[in-house]
């Protein structure tokens, strides 16, 4: 978690992409954060509450090769010993990139 003066708030999340044949690609990001909220987030991330924290904000990194800089995304914690995870989108292409499953060779050389 940061907070940018003059960008704002961010927290760290995990963007699973499934692909075929039953393989996952899983991007770290920053979702950027309503600032107001950050202080109730880190109060809760070490906490047992942070099970059960869902977060709302915008992907403040690109994903190739869809891009998707700035869209909203949900998250839900999966794990309490791991990174919130995005979940699902009211941006139509970010959802069919979380719902969907995609040939290796639609990923970038990484």
């Amino acid at each position: 978690m940061m907070y940018v003066p003059a960008f704002g708030a961010f927290v760290r999340a995990l963007l699973p992409i499934r692909l075929v044949e039953g393989h996952t690609l899983t991007y770290g990001v920053w979702l950027g954060v309503d600032p107001r909220r950050l202080q109730s987030i880190i109060d809760v991330w070490w906490a047992p509450e942070y099970r059960d924290l869902r977060l709302r904000g915008r992907l403040a990194n690109a994903i190739r090769p869809w891009g998707l800089l700035g869209t909203s995304v949900d998250t839900v914690v999966r794990d309490p010993d791991e990174t919130p995870y995005c979940s699902h989108s009211d941006d139509r292409d970010l959802d069919r990139v979380l719902r969907s499953e995609w040939p290796h060779d639609v990923l970038p050389d990484i």
